[in-house]
C-alpha cells in the first residue's frame, strides 16, 4: 500500500521478535523500524494473542515462565499504536468471510491496514498463502 511511514504488525511478527531476538532477519527488520520511526500500528487484540501465545509455549516446556515474564516485558515495551472500534471488528468479519479465514483475529490486522492504507507483517506463512489466490500484495511476510 502507500504509507511507508506505518505499517501494522501483527501477533506472529511480534512473538517471533520476541522469541527470537538473536535471528539476525527478524532482528534487522525491527531495528530498520526503529531506525527509520515507522510508527507501528496493531489491533487492541495484539496483546493477548501475544500473551496467550508466549504461555501457550511456557504450558508446552518449550520456554521456562522466567523467559516468557522477560519476553512478555519486551513486547509490551514496544511503542505499538493500538486501534479498536466497532467499525474494524465489522470490517474483520466481512473480511474473514470473503478471505474463506477460520476465524477472525488475522481479519482485525488485515482490516485495520486496508483501512490506513499500509502494509501488514506477519511472521505467518499459512495467512499470506490464504491470501495468495485473492492478489493481496499489502500482506508482507516478513521473514521467510
Amino acid at each position: 500500500m502507500s504509507n511507508s511511514l506505518t505499517v501494522c504488525v501483527d501477533a506472529s511478527i511480534v512473538v517471533r521478535f520476541a522469541l527470537s531476538q538473536e535471528d539476525a532477519a527478524i532482528k534487522q527488520l525491527w531495528k530498520s523500524w526503529f531506525a527509520r520511526e515507522v510508527r507501528l500500528v496493531a489491533p487492541t487484540l495484539l496483546y493477548y494473542e501475544v500473551t496467550n501465545g508466549l504461555y501457550q509455549q511456557q504450558k508446552g516446556g518449550l520456554l521456562s515462565p522466567e523467559f516468557v515474564c522477560a519476553a512478555l516485558e519486551v513486547v509490551l515495551a514496544f511503542p505499538v499504536e493500538l486501534v479498536g472500534d466497532p467499525a474494524l471488528h465489522r470490517r474483520a468479519r466481512e473480511l474473514a468471510a470473503r478471505y474463506n479465514l477460520s476465524a477472525t483475529y488475522d481479519a482485525h490486522y488485515l482490516a485495520l491496514a486496508e483501512r490506513m492504507g499500509i502494509d501488514l507483517y506477519t511472521a505467518d506463512g499459512c495467512l499470506v498463502n490464504a491470501l495468495r489466490p485473492f492478489k493481496i500484495d499489502w500482506v508482507k511476510l516478513a521473514i521467510g
